[in-house]
C-alpha cells in the first residue's frame, strides 16, 4: 500500500510557497503522493486565504521527481472542463505522468450553503445538476486528453471540435477517482465507472475495511484503485497501524493522512515524521 498526504489549501497553507516547501519535505520524508484539497475560498470561508491547487501542483511538479500528484478532490461544477482538462494535463506533463485527477460534487447538503466557493460566485447548489455536470465534465476531459478531434453535445456543456495538444504522458490518461460518500449508490456507481475511489463514510469516522473489501468486490480483478483517507493526529498508534492494516488486507492501495491547517512548525512536523506504516 502507499501513503499520502491529504493537506489544507488555506491558512498557511494558503501562501503556495508553503505548500511547495511541504511537498519537498513529504518525499524527504518517505511520502508517496500529495493530495491537496481544491477550494477557491478554503472551506467556504469567504475571508481565508486560499492556494489555487493546480498551479500548485504545477509547481511541486517540477521540485519533486517521485509524489504522485492529486486533489481530493475537485468539483467539476464550478470549473471549466477544458481549462480543468488543460491544468491537469500540464501538470502530467511537468510531472513525467505523475498527476490524479480527484472529483466530486464538492461540498452538498447542510454544507453547501456555507460554502462561499459556491454561493459567492454564482455557482450551482442543486446537488443533482452538479451530478449531471460532473458526469459531463468528466466525459470533456477525458474526451480532450485523447489528442484526437473532440466535439460534445450535452444538457450542460457544448465543444465544438477541437484538437487538445499536447496530450498528457500517461496512457491512456491520467487516473480519475471519485469522491462521495459510502454508501450512496450514485458515487459508488461514479467511481465503478472510472478508474478508482476515493469515498469518505457518510457515516462519520474511518470508511471501515468492510466498506474496502465490498468496493474491492464490486471492482472485480480489473486494475482499479481504492484510496482510503485518515486522520493524522495520531492519538493512539497501535490502533491506527491496526486500521491501516486491516484497509490494505480488505483491498485499499493507498491510506492518505489528513494534515489539519495548524502553525507552520506544527505542520512540517506532522509531514516530516513520515507515513505511519504498519
Amino acid at each position: 500500500m502507499k501513503y499520502g498526504l491529504s493537506l489544507p489549501t488555506g491558512g498557511e497553507c494558503g501562501d503556495p510557497r508553503f505548500l511547495v516547501e511541504l511537498a519537498e519535505r513529504a518525499e524527504a520524508a518517505g511520502w508517496d503522493g500529495i493530495f491537496p484539497e481544491d477550494y477557491v475560498l478554503y472551506q467556504g470561508d469567504p475571508t481565508m486565504p486560499t492556494a489555487p491547487t493546480w498551479p500548485v501542483l504545477a509547481a511541486i511538479a517540477v521540485r519533486t521527481t517521485r509524489l504522485v500528484l492529486g486533489v481530493e478532490v475537485t468539483p467539476i461544477a464550478r470549473r471549466r472542463p477544458w481549462n480543468l482538462a488543460r491544468e491537469v494535463a500540464a501538470v502530467d506533463q511537468l510531472s513525467e505522468g505523475r498527476a490524479v485527477l480527484g472529483v466530486g460534487l464538492g461540498d452538498v447538503g447542510e454544507f453547501v450553503v456555507a460554502d462561499a466557493s459556491f454561493t459567492h460566485f454564482g455557482e450551482e447548489l442543486d446537488s443533482r445538476r452538479r451530478a449531471e455536470q460532473l458526469d459531463e465534465g468528466l466525459e470533456i476531459v477525458a474526451g480532450l486528453w485523447t489528442g484526437e478531434p473532440y466535439s460534445f453535445r450535452g444538457k450542460h456543456y457544448t465543444v465544438d471540435e477541437v484538437t487538445f495538444l499536447p496530450r498528457p504522458v500517461q496512457e491512456p490518461r491520467p487516473p480519475v477517482w471519485i469522491g462521495g460518500g459510502y454508501p450512496h449508490r450514485r458515487p459508488i456507481e461514479r467511481a465503478l465507472r472510472w478508474d478508482g475511489a476515493c469515498l469518505y463514510n457518510a457515516a462519520h469516522g474511518l470508511l471501515p475495511p468492510e466498506a474496502v473489501a465490498d468496493l474491492r468486490a464490486r471492482a472485480g480483478d480489473r486494475p482499479w484503485t481504492i484510496a482510503v483517507g485518515g486522520s493524522g493526529r495520531r492519538e493512539d498508534w497501535d490502533a491506527e497501524r491496526q486500521h491501516i492494516a486491516a484497509v490494505r488486507d480488505a483491498g485499499a492501495d493507498w491510506w492518505i493522512e489528513w494534515v489539519e491547517p495548524a502553525a507552520r512548525d506544527e505542520m512540517r512536523h506532522a509531514v516530516d515524521r513520515g507515513p505511519l506504516r504498519d
